[in-house]
């Protein structure tokens, strides 16, 4: 390698690793390849056009969960470009990869700072919803929660870890509520689970039950491939945000939108909440009319093996669920509810 080359390379993983290569915008290999590569403005954007942001603890370490907090806002900082809509953090992400990890007690205290302070001024400056995964208490227990912060600072809600770790219960963290809650922003609703979750289904059913068209999945692991099932077989996008890589942004389908890894520590990429998951047959009919009528006004990504197919609006005058009534083709949680309640007419 001549010098030319090393200094090329040494500039790129520079720049990279500052955030500000074309490859921060989150788009990964998976993304569609008509998808822009730059931010866009809010002002400009399909009507449930949700940038998401999200990051990994990789590379970061501190001596005390201040020091971390520090970091990690400033790692946060280097997405505000792309105007996020809303931010997840790891979990528990004060008291991770810090060598002097405070009692639980402390751990409250600087729990609720974050929340009050750094947190609600990034939510409130940026004018995005963040997910803070912190300690919490309630009538004298603890809980390994996810709270939930609005574009102006104040808190929505708080979901508290269903499922904690044996270690965790040993320390004196308690398990949450199993009938998680889902909380309405200005874009949609959302849900969340956290790292240990990922391995019970009822949670992430639930959810779908409810509503969420995104969940959100703080994490001290990455999660592999159970996060891309539990996407596909609930038909929502899941968010990871974790402290070892990859973090990343799953579509309905189960596909891989945007990822974390070796040259990037954070993502930010764009998710089209005006979207439709619907079962092809027997409607085939339909979704071809559907698509001859509004042309370059839909997204149709039919999945044949599996019979689905994805249907996205791609302009503001458009709401995907007009476009189904129009054409009388349903979702696909209402088509198997319809097949479900037939089956059991049938059997009395």
């Amino acid at each position: 390698m001549n010098k030319r080359q090393a200094a090329t390379r040494r500039d790129f993983l520079k720049t990279a690793g500052l955030g500000l290569a074309m490859t921060t915008t989150g788009i990964s290999a998976a993304q569609p390849a008509d998808e822009a590569l730059s931010p866009t403005p809010r002002d400009r954007r399909l009507p449930r056009e949700v940038w998401v942001g999200t990051l990994s603890l990789a590379g970061l370490s501190a001596d005390t969960p201040e020091q971390m907090v520090r970091r990690i806002f400033a790692r946060m900082e280097q997405m505000t470009n792309y105007q996020p809509d809303i931010v997840c953090l790891p979990e528990v992400f004060p008291f991770m990869n810090v060598s002097k990890p405070p009692a639980m007690a402390e751990c409250l205290q600087l729990s609720a700072e974050v929340v009050a302070g750094s947190a609600a001024s990034f939510a409130k400056q940026n004018k995005c919803y963040v997910v803070c995964p912190v300690y919490t208490q309630a009538e004298g227990r603890y809980y390994n929660s996810a709270v939930i912060i609005d574009r102006t600072g104040k808190i929505l809600g708080e979901y508290r870890k269903t499922h904690p770790t044996i270690d965790e219960m040993e320390q004196g963290v308690m398990p949450g509520p199993d009938d998680p809650p889902v909380f309405d922003t200005d874009f949609g609703k959302i849900g969340a689970q956290i790292c240990f979750d990922v391995n019970w289904p009822d949670g992430w059913r639930k959810l779908g039950d409810k509503g969420a068209e995104i969940v959100f999945w703080p994490s001290a692991f990455a999660g592999g491939r159970m996060l891309n099932a539990w996407a596909c077989m609930n038909k929502y996008h899941v968010v990871t945000s974790t402290r070892h890589d990859p973090t990343r942004i799953i579509d309905v389908t189960g596909d891989e939108l945007a990822a974390t890894g070796r040259f990037r520590t954070w993502v930010c990429a764009p998710v089209n909440l005006e979207k439709a998951f619907v079962h092809v047959w027997p409607y085939p009919r339909q979704i071809e009319a559907l698509q001859a009528k509004y042309g370059r006004g839909v997204r149709v990504r039919i999945l044949g093996d599996e019979e689905w197919a994805i249907i996205e609006s791609r302009t503001p005058d458009l709401k995907i669920a007009d476009a189904l009534k129009e054409f009388e083709i349903p979702v696909h949680r209402e088509h198997i509810a319809r097949a479900d309640a037939a089956q059991k007419r049938l059997r009395r």
